[in-house]
């Protein structure tokens, strides 16, 4: 198994939304591609709660059965609309992919 871990940090107003808006709707819009996007076997995400100078806003967690697997969802049409999104309103993201 694979587990991908991603975490950003929003700006504060992007695509007319504020941080809070853009978080929620990336929530959202994550978790619709889990009946859709077979290679997902689990998902968690989880928003900030220190606020510290070091944290960022919100963290996806997903899991697969493996890297091709992984590959697959992020080469998704759904996931890649998704992510375009997310591109536009982050400032930061950090990536990791271990073998759980």
């Amino acid at each position: 198994m694979v587990r991908h871990v991603v975490m950003w940090k929003f700006k504060e107003n992007a695509e007319g939304k504020s941080k809070a808006e853009n978080m929620a709707w990336v929530e959202e819009h994550l978790y619709a591609l889990l009946p859709i996007i077979p290679e997902l076997k689990r998902m968690e995400i989880g928003s900030d709660i220190t606020h510290s100078d070091m944290s960022m806003d919100l963290m996806l967690l997903t899991e697969f059965e493996d890297v091709p697997a992984m590959k697959r969802y992020a080469q998704h049409p759904e996931h890649l609309k998704v992510s375009a999104y997310v591109c536009k309103v982050i400032e930061t993201r950090v990536v990791l992919d271990c073998s759980i």
